[in-house]
């Protein structure tokens, strides 16, 4: 069915000229820093979120972030805070059930001088999270409301999250968005388009690792041979892990703290990495690979390691389970006259968490935008109402044929 019903397109007609109104809100919420580590800005937009997404009539409560730790430059490890999340549901007792989800934290801390928007033409607008994700929430919002007035609304109940550490790798919410992965049918993440209008297809996964090295001091002059160089080891351990990439991997060490004076061997270093695999084999063959890299560096300098993290972000293949719902929004833009297209990625997201345990997601379900992580950030602004009606068709062809896991 590419075509639109005319129950279809009276729904979406509820879109048309919603633009403005949309802009205002990303507009409003983007001049709230929300940088993943500004607690107090995040908890403001908790409140505006909540209070905008209130007339659709769903069911909210704020989720407190699960434990997380991180490893200080010292190598000690400390409790990490994150912001609360937002969890909206409505009809949990309908026969099919969509995963709607979007993250309100950005990557402009408090003090970075990326904080306001402005317009850079008639139709762009830059601004720190106007494309990753505000404006994505914005659509989130659009399409229920077209949803919820529409006679398909009560054959499909919706969950919404809005996270508060997605930018960080969701460390905090990844247990609630996996436990609403596994009570829904289908899930759509609202990060933003590419420019043209482009789709992540399949996505590498990602984890953050970092190593605490603890080695010997000494007198680097009068008895260097007693001392146990951790900053040598760190920087040892960096090259071998850098050995491990290939065509389905990719190695990143990014920083190293410790070291001291010049006259004093240190004891002490912590080294930082990333990794992405391609698949599920190249997972693995990291994990395994980390493990006996460690065991030789320790082994060589005579040195204990501790490797802190984890894989955050699994592999996201496009299977046969992620090609159908592909299929479904591709079908559903050609009805509205969108061509849709994909293509595969490095980058990660909450979709990467949600295709793990099961469910089709597609993860770019937001408004065209680009330079994200940037102060060139911009966003298309003709793309909103567009989004939502696809969005919006999406939902309805939904309920209105149901979905099976």
């Amino acid at each position: 069915m590419t075509s639109l019903t005319p129950v279809e397109a009276l729904a979406l007609a509820r879109i048309d000229g919603q633009r403005p109104a949309m802009l205002a809100e990303i507009e409003a919420w983007a001049a709230i820093n929300t940088g993943s580590r500004n607690l107090a800005g995040l908890a403001r937009q908790v409140d505006v979120l909540e209070a905008a997404f209130a007339p659709l009539g769903g069911t909210a409560r704020r989720v407190a972030a699960a434990p997380a730790t991180q490893l200080d430059a010292t190598g000690q490890e400390r409790s990490l805070a994150h912001g609360d999340n937002l969890h909206i549901v409505k009809r949990p007792d309908a026969p099919v059930r969509v995963l709607l989800t979007g993250h309100m934290d950005t990557v402009f801390a408090a003090d970075h001088p990326f904080q306001a928007c402005r317009w850079m033409d008639a139709d762009t607008l830059n601004g720190p999270g106007v494309a990753d994700m505000k404006g994505g929430i914005a659509v989130i919002k659009a399409a229920l409301t077209a949803l919820e007035a529409s006679p398909f609304a009560d054959a499909i109940g919706w969950e919404v999250v809005l996270n508060s550490d997605e930018e960080v790798s969701s460390p905090g919410s990844a247990p609630m968005l996996a436990e609403a992965a596994k009570r829904c049918h289908l899930g759509l993440t609202f990060e933003p388009a590419l420019p043209d209008g482009t789709l992540a297809g399949a996505r590498a996964g990602s984890g953050n690792f970092s190593a605490a090295i603890h080695g010997r001091a000494a007198h680097a002059g009068r008895n260097p041979q007693d001392g146990r160089n951790a900053l040598l080891a760190a920087a040892d351990l960096a090259l071998r892990l850098a050995t491990l990439a290939g065509d389905d991997l990719s190695v990143n060490p990014a920083k190293i703290d410790g070291g001291g004076p010049n006259n004093i061997v240190p004891d002490n270093a912590v080294l930082r990495w990333n990794m992405r695999p391609r698949s599920a084999a190249a997972q693995l063959r990291a994990e395994a690979g980390i493990n006996e890299i460690v065991a030789a560096v320790a082994a060589a300098h005579d040195v204990h390691v501790h490797v802190h993290g984890r894989f955050a972000r699994p592999p996201k293949p496009l299977d046969a389970n992620q090609q159908r719902l592909f299929d479904l929004v591709k079908d559903c833009g050609s009805a509205i006259g969108l061509a849709i297209g994909w293509r595969d990625t490095g980058g990660v997201c909450d979709g990467n968490n949600l295709a793990a345990t099961g469910l089709a997601v597609v993860d770019t379900m937001g408004p065209r935008g680009g330079a994200i992580h940037s102060a060139e950030e911009f966003l298309c602004a003709d793309s909103l109402e567009e989004r939502a009606r696809l969005a919006a068709l999406v939902l309805m062809r939904v309920a209105q044929a149901g979905w099976q896991r």
